[in-house]
């Protein structure tokens, strides 16, 4: 099954800028979404349960409640993608919306391309099902059932632990995962000390899955946040 972006999409904009919320209508309707907005977090969060929309993109500076509140409130319920767009660029408030459920993070001024690309990304990530019993990607085959790894038609030997980081990679394939998340799904510790071990098992991944190590295009590094599995087209079974 090709996993490819539904034209029909239903998006919700929580911003409180007026200029913005059309401008995004505009380019994400020519392209095909359904559009749904907000101007705070109170009418946000009523939105989201009314609308049930298949991907939120949240503004952090609202009038009424701090967007990365009305985060939390919607990761209660909601699996939904959530894309922060925010003027906010410090890594440590990037690595704060993406550790509270964020799946992706662009810093305002950005392009309608850029946006568009996100969300595909993250529509593709909505349809990978941790149920599926392969994952197909590029160069990349995994076998959940038997564990086997492939690069190509060549099988990988993965130690537990390497495993255990793809998985978790291919659960959220797509999505920026920060070190802090990697560190506690993996070794139950959000320890940063720890991050030098994390550093050590991505080279390992990176020189047994990806055609050039040093110029990785599988497992992409987000710098000072974590990394990310990159998906152009999955194949799921």
């Amino acid at each position: 099954m090709n996993i490819e972006t539904s034209p029909k999409s239903k998006v919700l904009i929580i911003d409180d800028e007026s200029q913005m919320r059309r401008l995004l209508r505009a380019s994400l309707e020519r392209h095909g979404y359904e559009v749904a907005e907000a101007a705070n977090g109170k009418q946000g969060l009523d939105e989201a349960v009314r609308q049930q929309p298949d991907m939120v993109l949240l503004d952090l500076g609202l009038p009424d409640t701090d967007g990365i509140e009305v985060l939390k409130r919607l990761r209660e319920w909601t699996k939904a993608p959530i894309i922060v767009i925010s003027v906010r660029y410090h890594e440590d408030e990037k690595i704060n919306a993406l550790d509270n459920g964020a799946d992706d993070y662009v810093t305002k001024p950005f392009g309608p391309r850029e946006l568009l690309a996100r969300l595909r990304v993250a529509e593709r990530h909505r349809k990978v099902s941790t149920a599926t019993t392969s994952f197909h990607c590029g160069h990349l085959s995994v076998d959940f059932e038997t564990r086997t790894v492939k690069r190509g038609d060549q099988k990988i030997k993965l130690t537990a632990t390497e495993y255990s980081i793809l998985r978790l990679f291919i659960q959220h394939a797509g999505k920026v995962l920060t070190h802090g998340q990697i560190l506690r799904a993996i070794w139950g510790t959000e320890d940063m000390e720890k991050t030098g071990y994390l550093r050590v098992y991505m080279a390992y991944l990176r020189d047994k899955l990806e055609q050039n190590p040093s110029e990785p295009t599988l497992l992409v590094t987000e710098p000072g946040v974590g990394y990310r599995l990159v998906i152009d087209e999955p194949v799921l079974h």
